[in-house]
Protein backbone atom coordinates (compact mmCIF):
# COMPACT_ATOMS: atom_id res chain seq x y z
CA UNK A 1 0.00 0.00 0.00
CA UNK A 2 1.29 3.66 -1.11
CA UNK A 3 0.50 6.58 1.52
CA UNK A 4 0.57 9.71 -0.13
CA UNK A 5 0.19 12.89 2.42
CA UNK A 6 -0.41 16.88 1.09
CA UNK A 7 0.94 19.02 2.45
CA UNK A 8 1.14 23.37 2.10
CA UNK A 9 -2.38 24.45 1.51
CA UNK A 10 -3.56 27.06 3.43
CA UNK A 11 -4.82 30.73 2.80
CA UNK A 12 -3.72 33.19 0.15
CA UNK A 13 -4.38 36.50 -1.01
CA UNK A 14 -5.68 36.75 -4.84
CA UNK A 15 -2.22 36.66 -7.08
CA UNK A 16 -0.64 35.47 -4.70
CA UNK A 17 1.13 31.90 -4.95
CA UNK A 18 0.98 28.70 -2.97
CA UNK A 19 3.56 25.67 -3.31
CA UNK A 20 1.70 22.12 -2.10
CA UNK A 21 3.90 18.64 -1.40
CA UNK A 22 2.46 15.56 -1.98
CA UNK A 23 5.42 13.16 0.20
CA UNK A 24 4.66 9.32 -0.22
CA UNK A 25 5.26 6.24 1.81
CA UNK A 26 4.83 2.68 1.80
CA UNK A 27 5.90 0.38 -1.10
CA UNK A 28 6.41 3.43 -3.13
CA UNK A 29 8.01 3.20 -6.65
CA UNK A 30 9.53 5.49 -9.23
CA UNK A 31 7.56 4.05 -11.71
CA UNK A 32 4.32 5.59 -10.39
CA UNK A 33 2.39 8.86 -12.41
CA UNK A 34 1.92 11.38 -10.30
CA UNK A 35 -1.79 13.65 -10.39
CA UNK A 36 -3.29 16.57 -8.44
CA UNK A 37 -6.96 16.90 -8.70
CA UNK A 38 -9.04 19.30 -6.59
CA UNK A 39 -12.55 19.40 -5.68
CA UNK A 40 -14.61 22.32 -4.24
CA UNK A 41 -17.79 21.69 -1.89
CA UNK A 42 -20.43 20.32 -3.43
CA UNK A 43 -18.45 19.80 -6.58
CA UNK A 44 -16.76 16.94 -8.85
CA UNK A 45 -13.37 16.28 -8.36
CA UNK A 46 -11.79 17.82 -10.94
CA UNK A 47 -8.07 17.16 -12.75
CA UNK A 48 -5.39 20.09 -12.32
CA UNK A 49 -2.17 18.56 -13.19
CA UNK A 50 -0.36 15.31 -14.11
CA UNK A 51 3.87 13.95 -14.59
CA UNK A 52 4.46 10.96 -16.35
CA UNK A 53 7.06 8.77 -14.36
CA UNK A 54 9.71 8.30 -17.29
CA UNK A 55 10.70 11.64 -18.30
CA UNK A 56 8.68 13.99 -15.93
CA UNK A 57 6.33 15.01 -19.04
CA UNK A 58 3.46 17.35 -17.80
CA UNK A 59 0.23 17.61 -18.56
CA UNK A 60 -2.44 20.15 -16.95
CA UNK A 61 -5.77 21.28 -17.13
CA UNK A 62 -6.84 24.23 -19.30
CA UNK A 63 -7.96 26.26 -15.94
CA UNK A 64 -4.56 26.26 -14.37
CA UNK A 65 -2.15 25.84 -17.48
CA UNK A 66 0.58 28.67 -17.50
CA UNK A 67 -0.07 29.85 -13.80
CA UNK A 68 0.82 25.85 -12.29
CA UNK A 69 3.85 23.39 -12.45
CA UNK A 70 3.66 20.07 -11.61
CA UNK A 71 7.25 18.15 -10.51
CA UNK A 72 8.86 15.71 -8.81
CA UNK A 73 11.75 14.55 -6.91
CA UNK A 74 12.01 10.76 -7.03
CA UNK A 75 14.58 10.22 -4.17
CA UNK A 76 12.20 12.65 -1.63
CA UNK A 77 9.19 10.48 -2.96
CA UNK A 78 7.83 13.90 -3.12
CA UNK A 79 5.72 15.08 -6.09
CA UNK A 80 5.32 19.20 -6.15
CA UNK A 81 2.66 21.61 -7.16
CA UNK A 82 3.79 25.50 -7.57
CA UNK A 83 0.64 27.69 -8.04
CA UNK A 84 0.68 31.47 -8.89
CA UNK A 85 -1.20 34.41 -9.61
CA UNK A 86 -4.04 32.38 -7.65
CA UNK A 87 -7.81 33.35 -8.22
CA UNK A 88 -10.47 33.04 -5.81
CA UNK A 89 -11.76 29.60 -8.61
CA UNK A 90 -8.73 27.80 -6.91
CA UNK A 91 -9.87 27.90 -4.09
CA UNK A 92 -10.72 23.89 -3.23
CA UNK A 93 -9.64 20.67 -1.19
CA UNK A 94 -6.23 19.56 -3.74
CA UNK A 95 -5.53 15.73 -4.12
CA UNK A 96 -2.51 14.32 -5.18
CA UNK A 97 -2.88 10.99 -6.43
CA UNK A 98 -0.25 7.90 -7.64
CA UNK A 99 -1.27 6.16 -11.04
CA UNK A 100 0.83 2.06 -11.50
CA UNK A 101 -0.12 2.79 -15.36
CA UNK A 102 0.05 6.66 -17.01
CA UNK A 103 0.02 10.11 -16.33
CA UNK A 104 -3.66 10.67 -17.50
CA UNK A 105 -6.48 13.54 -16.24
CA UNK A 106 -9.24 10.61 -15.41
CA UNK A 107 -9.88 9.75 -11.50
CA UNK A 108 -10.22 6.18 -12.22
CA UNK A 109 -6.63 5.91 -13.51
CA UNK A 110 -5.25 6.50 -10.06
CA UNK A 111 -4.71 3.98 -7.97
CA UNK A 112 -3.74 6.14 -4.37
CA UNK A 113 -4.83 8.76 -3.17
CA UNK A 114 -3.98 11.36 -0.02
CA UNK A 115 -6.48 12.96 2.16
CA UNK A 116 -6.41 16.42 0.38
CA UNK A 117 -5.17 19.48 1.24
CA UNK A 118 -7.07 23.19 1.89
CA UNK A 119 -6.19 26.17 -0.11
CA UNK A 120 -8.10 29.17 0.17
CA UNK A 121 -7.66 31.91 -2.28
CA UNK A 122 -9.15 35.30 -0.47
CA UNK A 123 -10.48 37.77 -2.91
Amino acid sequence: QVQLVESGGGLVQAGGSLRLSCAASGRTSSSYAMGWFRQAPGKEREFVAAISWDIGSTYYADSVKGRFTISRDNAKKTVYLQMNSLNPGDTAVYYCAASRARATAFRIDYDFWGQGTQVTVSS
